[in-house]
């Protein structure tokens, strides 16, 4: 292993850890050197265990032998940069989680039709541009029966370094991509489409039409606003999650949570 002590903020090799913006690290115009950052021990080995690339490693001295010591044996021989707590956080501009950070190859983008190929149950999050709902919802996503996550180009980028670390890797484990056709395309792909939203129209989470529809997109909106009309006017239902002590609505992150779990496949309905 190649183990780099780093001497100043300036060290070659640490510009992915330190000075680039996450806009910079996904390179759209030379995606073949698109890279994304996974923090934390735990992230990293979820991140490998899906076949996830490893570039460079950023590590406080005291765990190459400590914590990160499975990682860096895994990793083959890639540059493992090294030094004091205090110095590390200077570079990066704040405490690393666990005192790893990876910096990985991004993978290339998936279809829509892959990523929707045999999936039942989908999530499209339109327009939902921060860090910590995206990976809350992928976290719920990989828990509760979501085969698949498509995003608005309004959205916020799954692999952004807070997203991963709050998804604890589930963005990982859940296929996605990017939608950039309008929701009802996805009648062609055999899904009807759940806008979650409240309207005069909205029925009931609970409604028994819901839970028999066999390929299913759950549509969840903005944090501010929600989503739009032009998108709901394209949707099969829109839904609402009844509420009490008239509180009108959750949080997106929240909501998704409550949507997936019960819109779910049932264990005894056919494939």
């Amino acid at each position: 292993m190649a183990i780099i002590e780093i001497k100043s903020l300036e060290e070659p090799g640490v510009e992915v850890f330190a000075t680039l913006t996450e806009a910079q690290l996904r390179s759209r115009k030379d995606p073949q050197r698109a890279v994304f950052i996974a923090e934390s021990p735990k992230v990293i080995k979820v991140a490998l265990d899906a076949g996830y690339e490893p570039v460079s490693l950023l590590c406080e001295r005291r765990h190459i032998t400590g914590d990160a010591a499975e990682i860096i044996a895994r990793c083959g021989d890639i540059p493992i940069y090294t030094g004091e707590r205090e110095l590390l956080a200077q570079l990066t501009g704040y405490t690393l989680t666990r005192g790893v950070l990876c910096a990985m190859r991004r993978p290339h983008a998936r279809s829509v039709e892959e990523v929707c190929r045999g999936a039942r149950r989908i999530v499209v999050i339109d327009g939902v541009v921060d860090t910590t709902n995206i990976g809350a919802i992928f976290r719920s996503a990989a828990a509760l029966g979501i085969d698949g996550v498509l995003l608005t180009t309004s959205s916020c980028d799954p692999l952004n370094r807070r997203a991963v670390r709050v998804s604890m890797g589930s963005v990982f484990l859940v296929p996605w991509t990017w939608l950039e056709s309008p929701v009802g395309s996805l009648s062609d792909l055999g899904f009807r489409t759940a806008a979650m939203a409240l309207t005069t129209q909205s029925i009931p989470l609970g409604d028994p039409r819901l839970a028999s529809i066999h390929k299913l997109a759950i549509v969840m909106g903005t944090e501010g606003d929600g989503l739009s009309h032009e998108t709901i006017v394209q949707t099969d239902y829109v839904v609402r999650i009844p509420m009490s002590h008239h509180v009108d609505s959750l949080n997106v992150a929240a909501a998704a949570a409550v949507a997936f779990w019960e819109l779910r496949v049932r264990e005894d309905e056919p494939a």
